[in-house]
């Protein structure tokens, strides 16, 4: 007769492949609840102290961890020594090891848990079982998750356990500790430490979505998340109505939820391509949907929408009448959920804008053969720290017109360049290899529109050389602002001074590559 040894916190589906078990000759030992379990179900079990010799101590922390139970387990079947050990300390092999672990996962996703109860979840000898089992994965069959209890019993029922179906648990068991463990180390980090570069850097994410392709139709893809995504996130977003997200369609939309964060006033931004193409603010929603509308009517098409405010039926009427991939809001009105929910293909998602200006984890880009690590670009520019460097002085209002134009930079892909208002982009220039390619394509798009002469222009990074001023101030720019810090600074400022424009030095870069 073969062993058995079954230890589960999760119990779904244990008895019925005990009951496999049974029929195909194991001898099933168990543990705590899981022996319980079993025992009402009228399905034979031997408790773990029967084979220990040792009852269960210490509140359950110890139970298997015994040479009698990891002897059984460890033991190669083909090695004589190892076999004859076995009969001289009256050990018997184990043949599989079924265990999942304590739920230390869905107890840290509990909002009121305290450290100790989290710690109580940590579980020590489930992963030694299905380690040890998956280590001798040739003579011990292992199952950790209750959803290849059919495939394993199929394969008991049909007398063949083939070594790939072997391995293919055990990796499965070595897959599930990693990602055990470094949720643990994740959690036991104190948070002082959120900027610090640990090393090793342990990262676990749980699949969520098969996607249908990624870039392109050639490129498979897969969305995972995190094991608590933040609520202001993508992965914990609420789809209402349409069809899945993309590849294309997630980046888009985490580097819109980016972008909407930074402002408190009714705000609507567009964007294409990781780069926003309209943002608009107002004292109504309706009013900031005209504004970021207006700033780029052509760019806007197939866009993906982000409000900070609940939609309602006016906004959504204006909204309708475009070709939009995606609409993301804290909420929408019943009657504008409907205007909106007429055309079947529009994705409509809510995410939870009150965990908006939380702070933010820091942001990991891989690489070939690797990962980078940074903090998030969350400085807030304040004009107290501005340098003028110009003869032409700014007015306050023109000040206040820069700050709305580096909360949108920083999500511009650079060489980057933002004209605008108070309340609206009106030209921006994304992703240019020289900056004044950059520069031509924000004016190009900015002057002809009614409130370009109340724009400024912004750029992400300082000016290698003058002519990015002198072709702004032969376009009607009349106030710029960008961080310094060139070589040739004193170029651009005498290009100012020969214009009359006022320069303004931030003091801060805003890179996006």
């Amino acid at each position: 007769m073969k062993r058995a040894l079954l230890s589960v916190s999760d119990k779904t589906g244990l008895v019925a492949f005990a009951q496999t078990l049974i029929a195909h000759d194991y001898e099933l030992v168990s543990t705590g609840g899981t022996q319980a379990t079993l025992a009402a179900a009228n399905v034979p079990v031997t408790p773990i102290e029967a084979v220990t010799h040792f009852p269960e101590m210490l509140d359950g922390r110890v139970k298997t961890l015994n040479p009698l139970v990891f002897g059984g387990i460890l033991a190669k079947r083909n090695n004589p020594v190892h076999q004859q050990t076995l009969v001289d300390h009256a050990i018997t092999p184990i043949d599989l090891v079924c265990v999942n672990l304590y739920p230390f996962a869905q107890t840290i996703s509990q909002p009121d848990v305290t450290l100790a109860a989290a710690v109580e979840q940590i579980d020590i000898g489930g992963p030694s079982l299905i380690r040890a089992a998956a280590k001798n994965y040739g003579d011990v069959l292992v199952v950790c998750d209750p959803a290849d209890y059919v495939t394993v019993g199929q394969a008991i029922s049909d007398d063949t356990t083939p070594m790939t179906l072997r391995r293919h648990l055990a990796a499965k068991v070595f897959q599930h500790t990693a990602h055990y463990d470094a949720l643990i180390a994740d959690y036991l980090a104190p948070d002082d430490d959120a900027a610090a570069a640990p090393d090793p850097l342990t990262v676990t994410y749980q699949r969520q979505q098969t996607l249908r392709y990624g870039e392109n139709p050639q490129q498979a893809a897969t969305l995972y998340r995190e094991n608590q995504p933040a609520p202001f996130s993508i992965p914990a977003a609420k789809q209402l109505h349409g069809k899945p997200l993309s590849f294309n369609n997630i980046k888009d939309a985490d580097a819109a939820l980016g972008l909407i964060r930074e402002f408190s006033v009714p705000t609507v931004i567009a964007l294409k391509h990781m780069n926003p193409c309209g943002v608009g603010s107002a004292a109504t929603l309706e009013t900031a949907w005209d504004e970021c509308y207006a700033a780029d009517s052509m760019s806007i098409f197939g866009g993906i929408i982000v409000l900070n405010r609940p939609v309602d039926l006016a906004t959504a009427t204006k909204m309708h009448q475009l070709f939009l991939e995606i609409i993301i809001a804290p909420s929408f009105d019943d009657d504008a959920y409907a205007v909106l929910a007429k055309k079947k293909n529009l994705r409509l998602l809510t995410v939870d804008f009150t965990t908006a200006a939380d702070p933010e984890p820091a942001e990991l880009v891989s690489i070939r053969g690797g990962l980078l690590r940074q903090e998030r670009d969350h400085v807030l520019d304040d004009p107290a720290d501005f340098q003028v460097v110009s003869q032409a002085q700014p007015t306050a209002e023109q000040l206040q017109t820069v700050l709305f134009g580096l909360k949108t930079i920083k999500f511009v892909k650079s060489n980057a360049i933002v004209i605008n208002t108070p309340s609206q982009t009106l030209g921006i220039g994304p992703g240019q290899m020289n900056r004044i390619d950059a520069v031509k394509i924000a004016v190009g798009k900015a002057e002809s529109k009614p409130a370009y002469d109340q724009a400024v222009l912004v750029s992400d990074a300082f000016f290698p050389m003058d002519d990015c001023v002198e072709y702004a101030a032969q376009h009607g720019i009349t106030t710029i602002a960008e961080p310094g810090g060139s070589i040739r600074d004193k170029d651009s400022i005498a290009m100012a001074d020969k214009y009359g424009i006022a320069l303004v030095f931030t003091g801060h870069r805003h890179f996006r590559h």
